[in-house]
């Protein structure tokens, strides 16, 4: 009976280090997702001599959508370490160009980041940063576009190689923002 109770109070923590590992696939994993991009997007240019200044005012959200692919390494069990590229459509959102109201601005791009996470059993948290190179299309004036950094925070459900995952992720581009929250899936191949 002495040798059976440290063995009772053994299993828990047997079965949550075995699905700990088993969330914890290495190898290509594939997904997506879709939420809410917010814009914060104010900026002043110098106009011709006829029109003087622009003011540039978008403060909107629209649907967004993200396509991903990642690897992960899988060096350090309950530790998620991985790479992932996407591609990011932020939708279109609508605001002002000096007297023009209701202009349009889309924005979409390419990102490539590093992941970082913990596995808690089935259950994850992990924190993502790198850069996108984006091209946005603003009404009236041209196209915007640059490399920029991003970073963001997310958590996860694992069952086998299915994922269920919530992201958080901040875009500081050129002279304006982008929040994107989402919920999206992934499978490991």
């Amino acid at each position: 009976m002495k040798t059976a109770i440290p063995f009772i109070f053994a299993l828990p923590f047997l079965a949550v280090s075995g699905h700990a590992l088993a969330g914890s696939d290495s190898g290509v994993y594939l997904g997506a997702s879709i939420g809410e991009a917010q814009l914060d997007f104010d900026d002043e240019r110098a106009g011709s001599d006829e029109v003087g200044d622009v003011t540039i005012d978008f403060d909107d959200e629209d649907t967004a959508y993200k396509i991903f692919v990642g690897y992960n390494l899988g060096l350090i069990p309950l530790v998620d370490l991985a790479v992932e590229g996407a591609y990011v459509d932020f939708g279109k959102f609508r605001g002002d160009i000096g007297p023009l109201s209701d202009a349009d601005f889309e924005v979409d791009g390419w990102t490539g980041a590093a992941l970082a996470g913990v596995n808690l059993g089935p259950v994850g948290v992990f924190a993502k940063a790198g850069a996108i190179s984006w091209d946005g299309d603003l009404d009236d004036i041209g196209d915007e576009d640059g490399t920029d950094p991003f970073y963001g925070a997310g958590a996860r459900i694992t069952l086998f190689s299915f994922q269920v995952r919530a992201e958080y992720e901040r875009y500081e581009l050129d002279n304006f923002d982008i929040d994107y929250f989402s919920v999206g899936a992934a499978y490991t191949f």
